[in-house]
């Protein structure tokens, strides 16, 4: 079991997620632990307790102002008094309760939870997509509900394999969202030793879909046009939006990872049927395996980190097969980036460029830095340079990547997402400003009032931090 939202950027530490079963689940103490950093004076950062391994999401229910994380590998825990000095985890779910044993996705409204994730079939040749809810009561074991099951489809044996993951309930509480990444780095056939043959991105990922609050035992298709016909398809072309979040206004947007080319890392405004144009465009730039007389060679195309992964194994490659764009379908582009912070980008001539010295807006952050939690100050709460504004978390630190560090040693940081509309793009450009560095794996956070709490993945156990921003 790969984990997805590492999108092949730091390969190694895939390939050690990927052994079940390798470390313990139990909650210890990190050895040797170093606090993030504060980059600005009125920002304070506090260590809030050591939480199970491979944690990944936390989640924050005002109605009740309960807490939980989930794990990976299916464990969900409530967590008891986290403002306290003495945060207490009570697993109350497991993968036996759920069946998700690559649980990814999990969101929570008025007491109740979703989860969402990846079940492997047919001997590990097969994916299957799911969905539960969980109606918590208090003093009662939580009832579990189906909303949806996939039919079967082909999986692969990659680290792009993103599965269902990001879990998103509307301010209204009438829709569910949920993001299914795709199942290739770029486009590229993976067909699981002859499996699936000549399979690439299907009807049922890299696309975010939409499901009404209720919906219950519902089996999905790997047919378009019927997902279509049922309004299931919210969004397409969109690789891998690991992190979904409404600003308070109740637009959507998305967070997503790019592919092994030296793409920058998408954020999009996303809106019902619109693409935003994977596996052509990614990160604002064209992917030039869509053209039959593209022969792949970082000698000659600076684009190609001989670093990476796909390079490694050859899915760059010559594909005259390639599916061409369908006809009639406009991309709607990602987020512009005005820095000045993670707008670095690689230009035409090759050359690592910082947009700040070229007043090239970028779409939208830094290649390789895998961009994962995303939240807002809905409820505006924060002091009037951060009121109603965005944050997201970098997973890789540029020091510490292959494919990131040409562009930086910075990175693992807190961003400050300063969004504002601009009419004649009919888009949303954003200041961006590092507040926060030196994150350990953070790959979620969520917002209580000025606070926000960042769970960090740990292969042996990870940590959950109380950023505490200005009031």
């Amino acid at each position: 079991m790969i984990n997805p939202f590492f999108s092949g950027k730091t390969y190694l530490l895939a390939l050690l997620l990927s052994a079940s079963g390798m470390y313990a689940q139990n909650i210890q103490t990190p050895k040797a632990l170093v606090p993030p950093k504060a980059l600005r004076p009125d920002i304070k950062v506090e260590h809030v307790m050591s939480v199970a391994a491979k944690s990944v999401r936390i989640l924050y229910d005002k109605s009740t102002g309960n807490v939980f994380f989930t794990c990976y590998d299916g464990e969900v825990y409530q967590i008891k008094n986290i403002q306290d000095k003495n945060p207490v985890a009570v697993k109350i779910l497991s993968v036996e309760d759920h069946s998700i044993p690559r649980l990814q996705g999990a969101a929570i409204y008025n007491n109740t939870l979703f989860l969402t994730g990846n079940t492997k079939v047919n001997n590990g040749l097969g994916n299957k997509g799911r969905m539960v809810r969980y109606d918590l009561k208090q003093n009662e074991k939580p009832v579990m509900s189906v909303v949806f099951n996939t039919v079967e489809y082909g999986t692969n044996r990659t680290v792009f394999d993103h599965g269902w993951n990001a879990l998103e309930i509307s301010p209204d509480g009438k829709y569910i969202f949920v993001n299914s990444g795709a199942r290739t780095d770029h486009g590229e056939v993976q067909d699981n030793n002859g499996a699936w043959p000549n399979a690439r991105n299907g009807a049922l990922t890299s696309r975010i879909f939409r499901f009404p609050f209720n919906s219950k035992d519902l089996i999905l298709p790997d047919d378009e046009a019927k997902l279509k016909a049922e309004g299931y398809i919210y969004a397409e072309g969109i690789r891998n939006a690991y992190d979904l979040a409404f600003d308070g206004s109740g637009n959507l947007f998305g967070v997503s990872n790019s592919s092994d080319y030296d793409h920058n890392e998408d954020m999009f405004w996303i809106r019902q049927g619109h693409h935003y144009g994977f596996p052509w465009v990614i990160g604002g730039i064209e992917n030039p395996q869509q053209y039959p007389d593209w022969q792949p060679n970082p000698d000659t195309d600076p684009f190609i980190p001989r670093s990476a992964h796909a390079w490694a194994v050859r899915y760059f490659r010559n594909d005259p097969d390639f599916p061409k764009i369908p006809e009639g379908v406009k991309f709607s582009p990602g987020v512009q980036n005005l820095g000045p912070d993670a707008n670095e980008y690689r230009g035409h001539s090759g050359k690592v460029l910082d947009g700040d010295l070229t007043g090239v807006s970028v779409s939208t952050f830094t290649p390789h830095s895998s961009p994962l939690a995303l939240f807002f100050d809905r409820e505006k709460n924060l002091s009037r340079d951060f009121r109603g504004d965005g944050f997201t978390i970098r997973y890789s630190l540029g020091a510490r990547s292959a494919l990131m560090k040409p562009f930086t040693d910075q990175g693992a940081d807190l961003l400050h997402l300063d969004l504002s509309y601009d009419k004649a793009t009919d888009n949303y450009f954003v200041k961006t400003s590092r507040i926060v560095e030196g994150f350990n794996a953070a790959t979620d956070a969520v917002m209580i009032k000025n606070n926000v709490f960042v769970i960090e993945y740990g292969a042996a156990g990870g940590n959950i931090w109380k950023i505490s921003l200005p009031k």
